[in-house]
């Protein structure tokens, strides 16, 4: 029973912090006082709940809000860091292949989304690299997102366990 109380001991606990910082207006986090930063305390509790309480299919949600809350606060501090949707599924990606290393499940969609935020990430380099395929890429670059389509109605409607 205890180990079911990490997650909402840690939200509260995170989410009293982060209100009394902000009412104090405490300097060192002034940036950090808004939505993302509650994904990110939300996303440490499903992390710990997954850690500590080994409840693993709480892995997964805690790497998707982290990195979602740490992206948003990233991207507006660094300019190098692509404000992009390849971002995202790559953080999906990550909280699959953490999945996997936890419970051996999710491997196959971990890489399959890491392919996609690849693909998404690297679209012009990628381009340019296969430009002696002029004809070609084009075409490609236009009928690839019925590739992960097709692997979802399969898997959808005719992989059953």
């Amino acid at each position: 029973m205890k180990k079911q109380q990490i997650f909402s001991s840690t939200v509260l606990i995170g989410f009293g912090f982060f209100f009394y910082l902000q009412e104090t207006q405490f300097d060192v986090f002034s940036g950090f006082f808004r939505w993302p930063t509650l994904f990110v305390i939300i996303g440490i509790a499903f992390l710990l709940q997954g850690y500590i309480g080994k409840h693993n299919e709480s892995l997964f949600p805690g790497v998707i809000l982290t990195g979602f809350g740490l992206h948003f606060h990233v991207v507006e501090r660094l300019e190098i860091w692509p404000d992009h949707i390849g971002v995202f599924i790559l953080i999906i990606s990550l909280g699959f292949l953490l999945q996997n290393q936890k419970t051996g499940t999710g491997l196959f969609y971990g890489l399959l989304f890491l392919v996609m935020s690849i693909i998404l990430l690297f679209n012009e380099t990628l381009t340019e690299s296969l430009q002696s395929l002029e004809n070609i890429v084009p075409y490609i670059w236009k009928i690839w997102p019925f590739f992960f389509i097709g692997i979802g109605v399969y898997l959808l409607f005719f992989q059953r366990k």
